[in-house]
Order: C-alpha cells, then sequence, then structure tokens
C-alpha cells in the first residue's frame, strides 16, 4: 500500500438518493483504478461495497463500507453509503469521514429528496460537494434537465465539468471542460480523444459549448480577484487555472462541479478519477472541528503527522466473527498498532491492537496510520463518536448526530433465549446509533426503536444472521392507567375468626381525584380510632391495590386517599388486617368512584417541508391531535408543535416517510395523562385484555 501523508490523500464519500448508483459507481470506479479485475454487479450479488448477507438478498446497500485503493499515487478512501432513509444512521457516518461528498443523482429520475438531504448533511458538516450524473447510458436518462434542475435547486454554485455530446437521442462522446477536450468510448470503456464539436452539443439545441464554457468560466472567475479581471478582459483561462480554482472553490464551498458516468458502460468513469484526484481537497485542506480539552476550551488541531495523535471513532460494526470492529479516522499524529492511548469520551485507557485497512470486507493488516487516514480497530472498548488520543494532549471531538429513533416494535422471544437476545440488542445498539432497547416499565415490554419498518426488519435478520437468535416484532401495548372521577367514602371491614388468634382490621378511608402518580395519604382519625401504628399498614393496602385497577387492570393514579374513621381489637388486630381492610375499602372506592382510564398524551415536535403542513395537520385531526403552534424554519420547512393520543403514532413514521418523502422529521415526548374518551373505553378493555 502507498504511504502518503493528508495532502496524497483523499476521502470520498459516495452518497445519493436510493437507486442512484452509489455501489455500481463504486465497483466501476475501483475497476478503472485496477483495485479489482472484474466488474461486480448489485443484481448479482457481487460487488466489493455490499457484501453484507441482507445486502445481498435486498439488492440494496444498508452498511456504509469503505475501500482503498491507489490512484495517480494517491491514496484513495472510498467511502459508499446507503440511499434509503432507513439506514440514515450510516449515510451520516460516511459523511463524517469523508472529505468530499460525490452525490449520485440519476439522469432518469433527477433531483430526489434523498439529493437534497445529503447535500444539506453535507454542507452542515462542511464538505465539498461534486454531482455524478449517473445513468446516462439509459435510453430514458436526459443529462441536460438534470443539470438544469441541479442549478435551480442548488444554486449558482453548480459547475458543469464534463458533459455529453447528445446526436439523435444517443450520447455521442463526452467533452472535458477544463480540458476543452472530447473523447468517444469503446464497448470495454476506453477512451479515444476526437475533434471537439461545434456550437449544439445537444438535440434540443438548449445547450451549447460556448455556454457551458462561459458558466464554468464565470463560477471559476468568483474564486479570485485575478481570475476575476482575466475574465472581463475576455481571456480564456489556462487548464491550470481552471484545476487549481475549482479545487480552491470546493475547498471554500463555492463551486459544485458537475460530471456524468455511466457505471454500466464505464463511460466518464476514467475522468471523475482523475478530477478526484485533482479536484477534490485533501485532509491537509480541511478544517477539522473544534476539539475541546479537559477544561472545556477550544483546541484547534490540524491534520499534521507530527502533532500529537488523535482520532475519532466514526463508525462501529458487531461481526460475529472478528468481534467488535471500530471505523476510526485519524485527526492528528500517527496511530501505531499495539499501543495504548486515552479515550477522553470514556475516561480510560484504551489498548489498540491490531490496525487494518479496508477493501470491502477484506481487511489488509497495517502497523500505523497517518494523520487524514482511516483504518479499523478490532476489539477494542470504543464506542461511536468516541474520541481516542494520547494522554500529552486530552482533547475530545464533536459527537456525531444521528436522527432521533421513531418507529417502535415490541421484541418477543422463545423462552430461554432472553439471555442471547439481550447481549444481541447490546450490540446492535452499540454497533447503529439510530436505534434504541428499552423495557417498558408500565407495560412490561421489551421495546426496540429505530427510523422505520425495513430497519427494524434489517435489525431483526441480523440478530438471526450474526447471533443465531430469532427475535418477533409486535405492536407495542399503551400503558394505559386507571382514576376515578367523583369522591367517594368506603369502608373496608376484615374480620376473620378460626378458633383461636383471629383477625380484626377496620377502616373508613375518603378517595377522591388527585392529580399525581403516586398515592397521596393522609390521616384525619381522632380518639384512637386506628391506632398510629397501623397507619402505614392501610397505606401499603391502598398502595398495592393500586396496581390494577377494574376496568382494565391498568395501574390506577391520581389518587388522594384520607384515613377518616376505623376501629381495632386490641388481641386480633394486626398489620395484615389492617392492610386487607383498607384494599377492601379501595376496590369499592373504584366501583362506585365513576372509575375511567386514561391514555398517555404525547408533546409531537414535527418538521416539515411547507407545502406538507395540511397534510399533516389534517392526519394529526385525524388522529385526536391538538396543534399547539406552527414555525416556519429556514429551507421552505415548517415545525408543528402538537399534543397526540400515543395509542395513534404508532404507525406515524410511515405515515411521515410518505407523505414528506423522507424529508421530515419528529420527536415524541410523553407529557401527561388525560381521560379516555368514552367511545373507546370498551375497545381499550377488550385490547388489554387480549
Amino acid at each position: 500500500m502507498y504511504i502518503s501523508n493528508a495532502d496524497n490523500i483523499k476521502n470520498i464519500t459516495l452518497a445519493g438518493h436510493s437507486g442512484s448508483g452509489k455501489t455500481s459507481l463504486a465497483e466501476a470506479l475501483l475497476y478503472k483504478a485496477n483495485a479489482i479485475e472484474k466488474v461486480g454487479k448489485v443484481s448479482e450479488g457481487n460487488t466489493t461495497m455490499d457484501y453484507d448477507q441482507e445486502e445481498i438478498k435486498r439488492k440494496v446497500s444498508i452498511n456504509t463500507s469503505v475501500a482503498t485503493f491507489e490512484y495517480d499515487q494517491k491514496k484513495i478512501n472510498l467511502i459508499d453509503t446507503p440511499g434509503l432513509f432507513d439506514f440514515e444512521g450510516e449515510t451520516i457516518e460516511g459523511i463524517h469521514a469523508g472529505g468530499t461528498v460525490i452525490i449520485t443523482v440519476s439522469a432518469k429520475s433527477g433531483v430526489k429528496e434523498g439529493t437534497k438531504k445529503v447535500y444539506k448533511k453535507a454542507i452542515e458538516l462542511n464538505k465539498s460537494t461534486m454531482f455524478a450524473i449517473t445513468k446516462v447510458d439509459d435510453e430514458n436518462a436526459n443529462f441536460y434537465n438534470v443539470l438544469t434542475e441541479l442549478k435551480t435547486v442548488f444554486g449558482s454554485k453548480v459547475c458543469p465539468i464534463i458533459v455529453p455530446v447528445i446526436k439523435n437521442n444517443v450520447i455521442d462522446s463526452y467533452i472535458n471542460l477544463i480540458e476543452q477536450k472530447c473523447y468517444k468510448y469503446n464497448n470495454d470503456g476506453h477512451a479515444t480523444e476526437v475533434d471537439m464539436p461545434i456550437g449544439d452539443i445537444s438535440d434540443k439545441m438548449d445547450y451549447r459549448l460556448d455556454g457551458l464554457t462561459t458558466a464554468m468560466s464565470e463560477a471559476v472567475a468568483e474564486t479570485d480577484e485575478i481570475l476575476m479581471e482575466k475574465f472581463f478582459e475576455g481571456e480564456p483561462f489556462t487548464q491550470k487555472e481552471l484545476i487549481d480554482a475549482i479545487h480552491v472553490g470546493m475547498n471554500d464551498g463555492v463551486i459544485t462541479p458537475v460530471v456524468c458516468v455511466s457505471a454500466f458502460t464505464l463511460d466518464g468513469i476514467d475522468m471523475l478519477l482523475k478530477e478526484m484526484s485533482l479536484l477534490c481537497p485533501s485532509p491537509s485542506e480541511r478544517p477539522i472541528p473544534v476539539a475541546k480539552d479537559k477544561a472545556n476550551n477550544d483546541v484547534n488541531v490540524i491534520y499534521d503527522e507530527q502533532a500529537p495523535m488523535s482520532a475519532l471513532v466514526f463508525k462501529t460494526v458487531a461481526d460475529a466473527f472478528v468481534g467488535k470492529m471500530s471505523y476510526i479516522k485519524v485527526k492528528s499524529g500517527i496511530l501505531k498498532s499495539n499501543t495504548e492511548y486515552y479515550n477522553s469520551n470514556q475516561s480510560r485507557v484504551e489498548k489498540i491492537g491490531k490496525l487494518y485497512k479496508m477493501f470491502g470486507k477484506k481487511q489488509i493488516e497495517v502497523s500505523e496510520v497517518f494523520a487524514g487516514d482511516i483504518c479499523v480497530a478490532t476489539k477494542i472498548d470504543a464506542i461511536t463518536s468516541d474520541t481516542i488520543c494520547e494522554p500529552i494532549r486530552e482533547i475530545a471531538f464533536p459527537l456525531l448526530k444521528f436522527p432521533n429513533p421513531c418507529y417502535s416494535k415490541s421484541v418477543t422471544t422463545k423462552q430461554g433465549d432472553e439471555a442471547k437476545v439481550s447481549s444481541a440488542l447490546q450490540k446492535i445498539v452499540e454497533e447503529d446509533c439510530t436505534t434504541i432497547c428499552f423495557k417498558n416499565k408500565d407495560t412490561n415490554q421489551l421495546i426496540l426503536s429505530g427510523l422505520g419498518e425495513q430497519h427494524l426488519e434489517v435489525i431483526t435478520a441480523k440478530i438471526k444472521n450474526k447471533f443465531g437468535v430469532d427475535i418477533i416484532l409486535g405492536t407495542p401495548k399503551v400503558a394505559y392507567k386507571e382514576t376515578i372521577r367523583r369522591k367517594v367514602k368506603k369502608e373496608g371491614k376484615y374480620k376473620k375468626q378460626s378458633g383461636g388468634h383471629g383477625q380484626y382490621g377496620h377502616v373508613w378511608v375518603e378517595f377522591e381525584p388527585f392529580l399525581s402518580d403516586a398515592l397521596v395519604f393522609e390521616e384525619k382519625v381522632f380518639g384512637g380510632a386506628v391506632p398510629k401504628n397501623y397507619f402505614p399498614a392501610v397505606e401499603k393496602g391502598i398502595v398495592e391495590s393500586m396496581k390494577k385497577g377494574i376496568l382494565a387492570g391498568c395501574e390506577v393514579v391520581n389518587i388522594k386517599a384520607t384515613l377518616l374513621d376505623g376501629s381495632y381489637h386490641p388481641v386480633d388486630s394486626s398489620e395484615m388486617a389492617f392492610k386487607t381492610a383498607a384494599a377492601m375499602a379501595f376496590k369499592d372506592a373504584m366501583r362506585d368512584g365513576d372509575p375511567t382510564i386514561l391514555e398517555p398524551v404525547a408533546t409531537l415536535n414535527a418538521i416539515i417541508p411547507e407545502g406538507n403542513t395540511g397534510d399533516v395537520l389534517g392526519e394529526l385531526n385525524k388522529r385526536r391531535g391538538r396543534t399547539l403552534g406552527m414555525n416556519p424554519l429556514e429551507d421552505g420547512m415548517t415545525e408543528i408543535v402538537a399534543e397526540v393520543p400515543e395509542r395513534e403514532m404508532n404507525d406515524f413514521a410511515l405515515f411521515m416517510r410518505q407523505t414528506t418523502r423522507g424529508l421530515g422529521t419528529f420527536t415524541l415526548k410523553h407529557e401527561r395523562y388525560e381521560q379516555l374518551p368514552s367511545n373507546l373505553v370498551n375497545i381499550v378493555i377488550s385490547e388489554v385484555n387480549s
């Protein structure tokens, strides 16, 4: 492997809408760089990047994968990410690790929601960007329509540099606008230089060569005052000036080049590789997020191999054979194998054993990794977002931010598999930062939450394939409660005589509605009718009885109990007797106190495209929601705040995904309990007791 410093490393992330050809493009790039001998196909399940059993089965990317190879004396870490929104966490990890994000856009379907989402995330994380218009060989492709759409959506920074020449609705050749050369490809994907076309280069005559060249020159002129003067004077830029200016423009975030490729025919792949080498910034040119030291002071870190070592764990994989694999991006210094470092997030020593470069699923052992590079360490305790550093400079980088899990299912297992499932779920949650797993104390169910239906299906399959245990997903139960709606005074009298020492407890208790999850207990006994030493037993009898109401057997809340009177026997009275008497009074109070069922209500915060506001508000009305307010946000988004019954929200994530086409997000936070509508009481009783 070619050893290089940060100047000669390119960390390239492929991201985009599902089906836009990321994995196929990765395969073509690896082939043209002579890193693989044969181009694999997603449809045949033999690509370098999609090697997971579920990826092969489903024919889509599920995990972010890395392939390191050499090209043009550069070390390139190619990072392939999923396009499905259910696996957004993987995409975020991949964008974090890259320096440049190449966003794939299908020449058939154009700009989609996933295109906008990854572009926004790339800009948010201060990454340079490039658009690769894929599938230009398809008979329904329209490169120039897509180019126009890119300019409309993303603005003037969109700058074409490789464009097709279209004759009779078929691509005839490709122009590299930087070189001002035209290339024709044969059936093997090999290019031959041909004469430059004159005038129009598309059938619709919407695009002319001189117009495209001028558009590129205008974008280049914006990067430097000297170039701006030269542009206004009508002097053409040299090839070196164009390369240097686009390189700087990408680094500064003011130019997003556009190239066109076909992974199937390999057209344009060699030119894309060349532009990746020439135009994409190296780690040494990219800023590192400011770290914090022990005193929470800012620390500026640069990609310098002479500096103390610091690195960020950007991804964790639970491998059934290798164990835990931690994907690491080295920020400064040199990460060495068989060396102890400090985990500043966990405040402990981290022993690094073996280090590997990844090529899909293939691991290539290395002894050291330089600043700006990416590697994998196995069997370390660090988790995603942890910073590993040398003790002489203890720092921590900002944590990766992931979307909140919003789709939940209950988990059941076969008898005896509980320990195995618990261990497997723990590893999955550690691997996937967009999942959580917890025991609902109210329903006693194990709950698994993720980003969508397909996400949880894949987790179920992973647990089966990796850890050999089956889990069954179901609909989570809603934690209903019961209470009374009016004040009642009830007597409880427990008297039992069995020939010897008997049992006697007698109480009068007033029960009334009171806003409190736990029982509020008071006593107003006069004259010692009930001795003080029996007060705790009375309270305990009521508390234990509140665990199960009389309507659906749910926990009882919002009750105040006041012990008013009673009687005792000097010999037969006992704590057990008074406890039983109190329970009897409570049951009578529940029957006569106008009992009802309470349902949990949550606060919804939804961020949605402005155009979907009406749809979402209408849906919330159907789900018995109450809108509290709406706030306009940037980028054409709107925040909706509402209160909604948790009963109605189990599949809301699926509605949001479909309605907003993946652009909407939301959080639900439990707020309080409210009375269940009377028309639902019998339905809920039936559901709870089923």
